[in-house]
C-alpha cells in the first residue's frame, strides 16, 4: 500500500492538515525537480505554488494506480511545462544568480576560493543545459540528476521509453560535446559519464 494513502484519505475528506503534511512531505523533491526543470528561475517558488494547487484541486482523481509520489512528479512536469509554454521567455540560465551551491556546513569546511569555483562550475553547467530543447532537458535531468528510470520517465513525460531513451542519447551526446569544450567542468564531464556508465545498468529494468 502507497504510504501516502491514509494521507491522502484523510485530505479527501476534508482535513487540511493531512493536506499541510502532504505538502511538506513533498514540497523539497517538487521544488528540485521545478527548479532543474525551469532553470534557477524567480518563478520557481511561483511553480512550485501552483503545482501544489493542481494537487489540492486533482487529489480526487487519484486512483492509485501508480505511486503517489509519480503522479505528484507527473503534475510537477506538466505544470513546469505550461509555465514554459505561456509565451515568457525561458530565463537564460548564464543570465539568473545561482543560489548557493553548498549548504551551511560544507561553507564552512570549504575554502572561499573552492566555494567560488563550484559556483563556476555549476554556472557552466546550466548555460550548457539552456542549449538543449526541453524535452531532451527534461529526459536526462529526470534521469542523470534524478536517478528515475527510463520506464518512470516515459509515464511523466506521455512518451514510450524507446523515444525516452532516443531523447536521453541525443540529450546526453549535446550536452557531453559541450562540457568538453569547457576547462571547467572536465572533472565534471568525467564524473558524469563514470556514473551514466556505472549505474545505468543497475538503474534500468526491461522495458
Amino acid at each position: 500500500m502507497d504510504p501516502a494513502r491514509a494521507l491522502i484519505d484523510r485530505a479527501l475528506s476534508g482535513d487540511a492538515a493531512a493536506f499541510r503534511e502532504i505538502f511538506r512531505a513533498h514540497r523539497q523533491d517538487v521544488a528540485r525537480v521545478v527548479y532543474r526543470l525551469l532553470g534557477p528561475s524567480p518563478d520557481v517558488d511561483d511553480v512550485v505554488q501552483e503545482v501544489f494547487l493542481h494537487v489540492y484541486r486533482s487529489l480526487p482523481t487519484f486512483r492509485g494506480d501508480s505511486r503517489f509520489s509519480t503522479w505528484l512528479y507527473r503534475l510537477a512536469v506538466n505544470v513546469t511545462r505550461m509555465h514554459l509554454r505561456k509565451g515568457r521567455s525561458r530565463p537564460r540560465f548564464a543570465d539568473v544568480d545561482l543560489p548557493d551551491v553548498a549548504s551551511e556546513e560544507e561553507a564552512r569546511r570549504d575554502d572561499p576560493e573552492s566555494l567560488s569555483e563550484q559556483r563556476l562550475r555549476v554556472r557552466a553547467l546550466y548555460r550548457l543545459l539552456d542549449g538543449l530543447g526541453d524535452k531532451k532537458r527534461e529526459v536526462i535531468v529526470l534521469h542523470d540528476f534524478e536517478g528515475m528510470p527510463a520506464k518512470d520517465i516515459a509515464s511523466l513525460v506521455g512518451a514510450p521509453v524507446l523515444t525516452v531513451r532516443t531523447r536521453l542519447f541525443y540529450a546526453r551526446k549535446e550536452l557531453y560535446a559541450a562540457m568538453a569544450t569547457e576547462p571547467l567542468l572536465e572533472s565534471v564531464l568525467a564524473a558524469l559519464q563514470k556514473d551514466v556508465a556505472g549505474a545505468e545498468p543497475a538503474r534500468e529494468s526491461s522495458p
